[in-house]
């Protein structure tokens, strides 16, 4: 208790200091262990004010501030947040105060029903005005105790106005009950009647003056909306973009005031732009704050954007294509197009009925033409590398985005994107802790693996996960479970019975030397990790493998096992497996090689590119493309470093002359591991394994039969050849069942496999 009280004292001192508490985390933490409710209130109305300094979402500011009222009532800092919004709840006090009016020449019925009608009227607001009275006569005395003189005034003279109030409407229910009985009576004067005109003049005037208390501070209360450029300038990150942006600002201003002194300018700044990035790096919220810039420094008369991609613009006809592009631009008039994906309108590879060209054609015309040239601006966004070869690959586009209009948004660190994370959670009312933090960039780091990182909207799913993860849980909560997510909110549930790849490299039948020398190479990764992490100097890490064996030797299932131990020593983000052959790297014409080697590259980044069979590669003429997926492969695997390991496949001597093709492929490959033939004994431990996946059971009499049969002959395809063997012997123990069996006697021979079905398998085999 001691502790946490003088954990208090020092918060507070930091509170009254800085404005805010620097270690919020802690008071979050606080929160949770503590059981108190003074304590606890005293720890939200700090975490309250700490927000407030930090300027963060209110919302749950009064939240907390509400939860600390009900779990201490005396709490005198609660109610001092409270008693400067208080007041704005009695603007419509005086509301139910309308009256009907009175004539004079109505009949009796009619003067009495409203005479009624304003007793009863009066009645109520009587009976309910003591109550807030007493509310802000309490408050006005808590706010004479706090340093906000203005505050006091407020309720002082909210209060003189109620009790105004209160004698104006008591004259005024006397007035109608008089009014009421003298309608009744023989005779009646119109003095009641003047008296009643009279409080009700009086109460209107009131009324008047009572708003003008609420009206009188709002110019100065409502929060202007920001420019543009404060608001580029308070996003996370982008600072290269920012000063860019800024500098863009700054000399559109100085044209802007040049042009107010009369001076002539012959040729006026280029507002087309160029954005590029990864998704989710900022580049549509970009385009929409220049497009307001533009619109604040008076350039575009309008700061609308217009969103299209490929879709919108290409047509599937001729003429089309120009029909779409013109219709876009003229909505574009006055402000900005924005083209995302950009490159997308013209690719390498199209065929010759692809309107994509056409689109940019017609841009380009449109841009430049006299109809419409200056009226709008263009804003191109897409990948970096594919928006620098789209525009190198169009002369007259590029001639439109000069090379310092481009603009690149670099991916956010990961410390960046905790930030926007927080941002997120706050937006939605929840407080992240320091393990969530921590956990988050645990999250980020394994996404984090291609161009394909989505960045913000990366941060933004994950945080929107845990919030679902969060409310989707079977219990009744507490209220501070709406209001924190923790580490365990961002965990990914493990599949349960997942077998540890160790387990699965330990039961791989055969191999025992390879399994050394694997097991030898894991351990020598997560000494070298582990130095790293100690700030140890650390010997390089070679990853990219040979495998080479016969067919059926286990070398993908190893590839395999392999991509999941470096997943789990950390080395590998995704640990998958990709598995590939000359097939899915070479085209058929020069330039398309390339990109599908590419593209099967960022398909394994994170995992394990195995290439089968990879001598293929290598062409047995000039003309053949395999010699640009090996130039390909070696610069991709520079690039990504530890991000991609590369296993090759084939046979032993066919190996050796792929890497000697290409030195750099040699140098890149230190590890080379031999896949033996299975002996006889380990082909008749396969097909045991096999089978009893099956609920099989090879009988000891077939099992003599299959090794005397292994011992006397040579059988290719090594572990395939064992697995397609046990195919064949259930497909014969299935046919002989079913032939001499009903359906009924089959139960005590459905697992077992006999010398018959061996035989019958063996045959089938040998003629194949």
């Amino acid at each position: 208790m001691k502790v946490i009280q003088q954990e208090m004292v020092n918060w507070e001192t930091e509170l009254s200091n800085k404005g805010y508490v620097a270690e919020e985390s802690q008071l979050i933490e606080a929160l949770h262990k503590e059981s108190n409710p003074q304590l606890l209130s005293k720890l939200l109305t700090l975490t309250a004010l700490s927000r407030i300094g930090r300027k963060k979402q209110q919302t749950l500011t009064v939240l907390m501030m509400e939860k600390a009222l009900e779990l201490d009532p005396t709490n005198s800092q609660a109610k001092e947040f409270f008693i400067q919004f208080e007041w704005k709840k009695k603007e419509h006090l005086f509301i139910p105060l309308s009256f009907p009016s009175i004539r004079e020449t109505d009949n009796r019925t009619a003067k009495k029903k409203i005479a009624e009608e304003y007793i009863h009227i009066c009645t109520v607001f009587l009976e309910e005005t003591d109550e807030h009275l007493k509310e802000l006569e309490n408050n006005r005395d808590i706010a004479s105790t706090i340093d906000n003189i203005e505050l006091y005034e407020k309720y002082q003279l909210l209060s003189e106005y109620l009790q105004e109030a209160v004698k104006i409407v008591g004259d005024l229910h006397k007035a109608a009950i008089e009014y009421d009985q003298s309608i009744t009576g023989v005779f009646h004067t119109s003095t009641y009647y003047e008296e009643l005109k009279t409080q009700l003049s009086a109460l209107e005037d009131l009324k008047k003056r009572w708003q003008t208390v609420f009206l009188e501070k709002e110019p100065q209360e409502r929060k202007l909306e920001k420019n543009a450029l404060d608001q580029l300038n308070e996003m996370i990150g982008m600072e290269q973009v920012k000063k860019r942006v800024n500098d863009f600002y700054r000399f559109l201003k100085y044209q802007k005031h040049r042009k107010e002194h009369g001076f002539h300018i012959k040729d006026e700044l280029i507002l087309n732009m160029v954005l590029t990035g990864n998704p989710g790096t900022g580049k549509t919220t970009i385009a929409r704050l220049l497009a307001r810039i533009y619109h604040e420094l008076g350039v575009l008369p309008r700061e609308e954007v217009i969103e299209v991609d490929r879709a919108q613009l290409v047509g599937s006809y001729v003429g089309q294509t120009e029909e779409n592009v013109r219709a876009v631009v003229e909505r574009a008039i006055g402000g900005v197009l924005f083209i995302d994906e950009a490159y997308s309108l013209k690719r390498d590879g199209q065929a010759g009925n692809d309107y994509g060209q056409t689109a940019i054609d017609t841009l380009v015309s449109l841009m430049t033409g006299q109809e419409f040239g200056g009226r709008f601006a263009v804003i191109l966004a897409g990948y970096p590398e594919e928006m620098r070869s789209f525009l190198d690959a169009n002369p007259g586009l590029r001639s439109r985005f000069p090379q310092s209009n481009l603009l690149h948004l670099p991916n956010y660190s990961n410390e960046e994107l905790v930030m926007i994370a927080e941002k997120i959670a706050d937006e939605n009312d929840y407080i992240l802790t320091e393990d969530a933090k921590i956990e988050i960039q645990h999250r980020l780091e394994k996404e984090r693996v291609d161009d394909t990182f989505g960045n913000a909207r990366t941060v933004r799913n994950i945080v929107l996960d845990a919030i679902f993860k969060k409310g989707s849980k079977e219990n009744i909560p507490e209220f501070f479970h709406f209001m924190i997510l923790g580490k365990e909110d961002f965990l990914i549930e493990k599949t349960e019975n997942m077998v540890s790849p160790y387990d699965k490299l330990g039961r791989l039948i055969g191999l025992e030397s390879l399994k050394d020398e694997i097991q030898s190479l894991i351990s020598f990764v997560k000494m070298q990790q582990y130095r790293r992490k100690q700030k140890l100097p650390t010997v390089p890490i070679q990853l990219h493998a040979v495998f080479t064996g016969n067919p059926g030797t286990g070398k993908t299932t190893v590839a395999q096992i392999y991509a999941e131990l470096l997943r789990d020593c950390g080395i590998l983000k995704r640990g998958h497996l990709i598995v590939a052959s000359r097939a899915d790297f070479v085209a058929g014409y020069v330039g398309q090689t390339a990109s599908k080697t590419k593209k099967k590259i960022r398909e394994a980044l994170g995992g394990v590119l195995f290439i089968d069979e990879a001598y293929s590669l290598l062409g047995h003429s000039s003309q053949d493309f395999g010699k640009e997926v090996i130039d390909t492969l070696v610069d991709e695997m520079t690039k990504q470093n530890e991000n991609l390991v590369v296993v090759l496949a084939g046979y032993p001597n066919e190996m050796d002359h792929l890497l000697e093709s290409n030195p750099g492929l040699r140098s890149r490959f230190k590890k080379f591991f031999l896949f033996p033939d299975y002996s006889p004994e380990e082909l008749l431990a396969i097909m045991d394994a096999y089978a009893e996946g099956f609920q099989y059971q090879i009988i000891s009499e077939a099992r003599e039969l299959l090794k005397d049969t292994l011992d006397a002959k040579k059988f290719n395809g090594n572990g395939r050849f064992a697995t397609n063997l046990v195919d064949e012997m259930i497909q014969a123990q299935a046919l002989r069942l079913m032939k001499e069996r009903l359906v009924e006697e089959l139960a005590d021979q459905v697992n077992f496999i006999t010398p018959e079905d061996v035989t019958v398998a063996l045959k089938k085999i040998e003629i194949k």
